[in-house]
């Protein structure tokens, strides 16, 4: 394999040769090679990531072909599309280690959500979102159409409606760049993020009147079903996880799901796996457990390509997605 010839690639290729630091450069090149015969990726995004902006990386690994689909929580989907309209109203607090109760308090009272050392302003971001989906929201429920969380984002993002608000450019958004590429998405346990709590209030307090309009996690494992199969009948897909969670073990289960419980006999197992997480490796800690364990489930084979970054994803995906982009 001709390795990638960028500076960052060049970094790499010299300082990151033991310990975690050769792991990044080891599932980096496994990701090319994966890439390179033929195999496809999913993507999952747990933790803060939209807030970390890693759109400025991610976008580009999007429109380049390097991800084929991802899963990822409500609150990575909604806040990358925050920060794409609201990002002159963030504030960073670089000391958020030593914030009394009462300094937290006071963020509260000016309606900043702190996101770590990222405040998230709720009028400008939050209320301006919900104001556009609530639209569409109301407009399917009286029509009877239904589509997933992801889906009412890419409808916003594609109708051109938000272009007057943006506040980065374009580009660094990773949701914009997978809307315009239709890219396969999912998205479990979206009712736990600030959208979803919105949907559920308007469902509650009437003004939306079927909570179906927004369709179910058991309907997006469905469609990932559905869509790995018809995948994986031609490829290998590959599963690079960020984080851990619902991100992580919903689509890792899809494997075994299809074999074990629909009984089927021709499902590919995951062609590829690498895990970026700081979780503390424990077999009871399933986060954080080693991929050996998923050979178990069903989900990795013996031979698959499997690697465990024990570090800070904010620091070592974009520099792995440099060097998956030659740059």
């Amino acid at each position: 394999m001709t390795h990638p010839a960028g500076a960052v690639s060049a970094f790499i290729e010299r300082h990151y040769r033991h310990f975690n630091a050769a792991v990044v450069k080891d599932a980096s090149d496994g990701y090319l090679q994966h890439l390179e015969s033929g195999g496809r990726m999913l993507m999952t995004l747990a933790g803060a990531m939209s807030t970390a902006e890693l759109g400025l990386s991610l976008a580009e690994m999007i429109r380049k072909g390097k991800v084929h689909a991802i899963c990822c929580t409500g609150a990575n989907l909604e806040e990358d599309v925050f920060n794409l309209v609201a990002h002159s109203h963030y504030e960073r607090v670089p000391r958020y280690r030593y914030l009394t109760p009462q300094d937290e308090q006071a963020l509260l009272e000016r309606h900043m959500n702190r996101v770590t050392d990222t405040c998230i302003p709720e009028h400008e971001a939050m209320r301006r979102i919900e104001s556009f989906v609530l639209r569409d929201w109301q407009a399917c429920d009286e029509g009877g159409a239904r589509f997933f969380p992801h889906e009412y984002m890419y409808r916003l993002l594609l109708s051109g409606s938000l272009e007057p608000h943006y506040e980065i450019d374009p580009n660094d958004s990773w949701l914009l760049a997978a809307a315009q590429a239709r890219l396969p998405m999912f998205v479990p346990g979206w009712e736990d993020s600030t959208l979803g709590n919105v949907f559920a209030a308007h469902c509650i307090g009437g003004d939306i009147k079927s909570p179906h309009t927004v369709k179910s996690g058991i309907e997006y494992m469905i469609a990932l079903a559905d869509w790995y199969r018809r995948t994986s009948a031609d490829v290998s897909i590959g599963f690079f996880q960020i984080g851990g969670g619902i991100a992580g073990d919903f689509p890792v289960c899809v494997v075994p799901m299809l074999q074990q419980d629909l009984r089927l006999h021709d499902v590919r197992l995951w062609g590829y796996f690498c895990q970026i997480s700081d979780s503390t490796t424990s077999y009871g800690s399933y986060s954080g457990a080693v991929p050996n364990e998923k050979i178990t489930w069903g989900k990795l084979g013996v031979d698959t390509p499997s690697y465990v970054i024990e570090s800070d994803a904010t620091i070592v995906a974009p520099l792995m997605f440099a060097r998956v982009l030659g740059w």
